[in-house]
């Protein structure tokens, strides 16, 4: 059972500091914010509504930007038990221009360097200039841009509990979904090809 604490409660407490400041990809979810009811609903939709466009619908990663960048907010969910892995994960330059932490806007144009939300179908594993990637490709209006923008799943060394301890919050990616480097292996073999990434803001 997460713990069903406000934004407000989260970073004033100190709890995101403390709780990321101790290491490792995985958090006990306990100590952690809760995956927004809404969003869960929203990518649980989505998944009925994209399942004849994947391969595999018994996990899904959901990336609930209704939390700031210093909280665990990418869950990998497993559908059958309902239990979730959450991990950091950054948001676009383009969806926090004066870098609050916090995902203020959403675009699927070119150039943007912002976030795009909606529903992801995971792509192949490649090596790339990040290192250890996985393309996306958008299923929705919303993100029907994410190849050509090329918005993928990696490692940046501006996402880690060091960050959001010494700043408070995560650097900012170009739009794609970067995560820890401590984080990325378990990220990547949660999801691996076929299944649903959803993003949204409860």
């Amino acid at each position: 059972m997460t713990t069903d604490i406000s934004r407000r409660q989260f970073i004033s407490s100190g709890a995101a500091a403390s709780v990321l400041a101790s290491g490792g990809a995985a958090f006990a979810l306990p100590s952690l914010p809760a995956l927004s009811p809404a969003v869960r609903r929203q990518a649980l939709a989505a998944l009925e509504q994209h399942r004849a466009r994947l391969m595999h619908v018994d996990r899904i990663g959901i990336v609930d930007f209704t939390w700031p960048s210093s909280a665990p907010r990418l869950f990998i969910l497993d559908v059958a038990s309902g239990t979730s892995q959450p991990h950091l994960v950054a948001h676009g330059r383009g969806s926090d221009p004066t870098h609050t932490g916090w995902a203020l806007r959403f675009s699927n144009e070119p150039g943007s360097l912002a976030s795009s939300s909606g529903a992801f179908a995971t792509g192949a594993e490649y090596t790339g200039k990040h290192g250890r990637s996985m393309r996306l490709s958008g299923l929705d209006p919303e993100n029907g841009n994410a190849e050509s923008r090329a918005i993928v799943v990696h490692a940046a060394a501006y996402v880690g509990p060091e960050i959001v301890a010494s700043t408070g919050k995560l650097g900012r990616s170009l739009g794609c979904f970067a995560v820890s480097p401590a984080s990325l292996g378990a990220v990547l073999e949660g999801l691996g090809t076929g299944r649903l990434i959803y993003a949204a803001k409860g």
